[in-house]
């Protein structure tokens, strides 16, 4: 567990710019985004024990974490 939160403008740090155009001028982007950080944000909150869950619950979130960054980097190169 790393304890880390996994920030868009982290994982993407050469696309700031691009991440926050998008959020800006494409509706589903946006609510990628959203959900991404919504999602980013409880596995936060559950490693550090503030909103501690179970094993299976956790690896859940990050099989959603990781659907929606592939779903955003794909949208980030197609853009490119």
């Amino acid at each position: 567990m790393s304890h880390v939160p996994h920030e868009l403008h982290e994982e993407f740090p050469d696309q700031v710019d691009r991440l926050q155009g998008l959020k800006q001028s494409n509706p589903h982007f946006a609510n990628l985004a959203e959900e991404y950080h919504s999602i980013n944000r409880a596995i936060h909150r559950a490693e550090t024990d503030i909103e501690p869950t179970d094993d299976l619950h956790m690896a859940q979130m990050r099989k959603t974490r990781m659907t929606l960054k592939d779903q955003i980097s794909a949208i980030l190169r197609s853009v490119a």
